[in-house]
This record gives C-alpha cells, sequence and structure tokens, in this order.
C-alpha cells in the first residue's frame, strides 16, 4: 500500500472511530485499540446504531450478520468495517 493509501486508511479509521464516540456516547479516550468491546459498554443495539450510523456516512450497505460480530476489541472491531467500507467504495 503507498502512502496516500495508508493516509486514506488512517483517515477511515479516525471517522470509524468518530461514529463509535458519537453513537455509542462513550469518551474518545476510552477507544483504544486493545480495548475489548465489552469494556466499552457496548450493548447489541448501541452496535446496530454504530453499523447504520457508519452506513449513512459512507453511503454503503453493511450486513447484520458481516464480519463486525467476531470482532472483540477496537482493533478488530475497526479493522472489519474499515476494510468492508473501503471495499464497497472500490467496488
Amino acid at each position: 500500500m503507498d502512502a496516500n493509501g495508508s493516509e486514506q486508511k488512517d483517515e477511515l479509521v479516525n471517522q470509524i472511530v468518530d461514529v463509535i464516540v458519537s453513537e455509542g456516547m462513550i469518551d474518545r479516550d476510552k477507544v483504544k485499540m486493545d480495548a475489548s468491546i465489552e469494556s466499552l459498554g457496548l450493548k447489541s443495539i448501541d452496535i446496530v446504531m454504530i453499523l447504520t450510523a457508519l452506513e449513512e456516512k459512507f453511503d454503503v450497505y453493511i450486513p447484520m450478520d458481516g464480519p463486525f460480530h467476531e470482532a472483540k476489541d477496537v482493533k478488530s472491531l475497526i479493522d472489519a468495517m474499515a476494510n468492508y467500507i473501503s471495499k464497497e467504495k472500490t467496488a
């Protein structure tokens, strides 16, 4: 991946974190890559709200049975979302 691609992914990750913070109503300081989903206090409904907000923000359809449900920590959740959104945007 070139520097521009890496920059775009960093920006995408930041936008995803923004949505997690606003929709999950949690402090940005708590959204660490190694934090577990449970430690953030996110419930199923919070995840649904986050996915819905991401769909609207990025104009993509995110299936509820996607790879996001296996995510146990923030990094895997963000990676799964970023990869999915990137793939959808280039499709």
